[in-house]
């Protein structure tokens, strides 16, 4: 007696009529991947990117910066330099939340 059902004949699918092939990115209409409609989305946009990029940095300098200090082990240099990784963190983290009202500022003055 079989208990586990036979698997399915592997087969690539096929997108449905109508749709091309590859990746689909939310918000974006069929046909006009690369498009904007303004100088002031592509900032937005762009913004966006930087600020996440930076919370990804400032989270690797926190993370090696709590195992550097957790390793150190007493040792004042390795201490002082766990410090200034979480300094960093902390730096990085500023910057991320502040990057949207810098962008803000920077329209502001250009008279965006």
């Amino acid at each position: 007696m079989r208990l586990i059902p036979p698997l399915p004949a592997w087969r690539p699918r096929r997108p449905p009529a109508g749709r091309a092939a590859g990746l689909a990115v939310p918000g974006l209409a069929a046909g006009h991947l690369l498009t904007a409609d303004s100088v002031s989305q592509v900032i937005s946009n762009t913004t966006v990117w930087i600020a996440g990029i930076l919370a990804g940095l400032a989270t690797l300098f926190l993370t090696f910066g709590g195992v550097r200090y957790l390793m150190a082990g007493g040792d004042p240099a390795e201490v002082e330099k766990a410090k200034t990784a979480l300094r960093s963190a902390a730096i990085g983290y500023g910057l991320a939340i502040l990057a949207p009202v810098i962008v803000t500022i920077l329209k502001s003055l250009v008279g965006g």
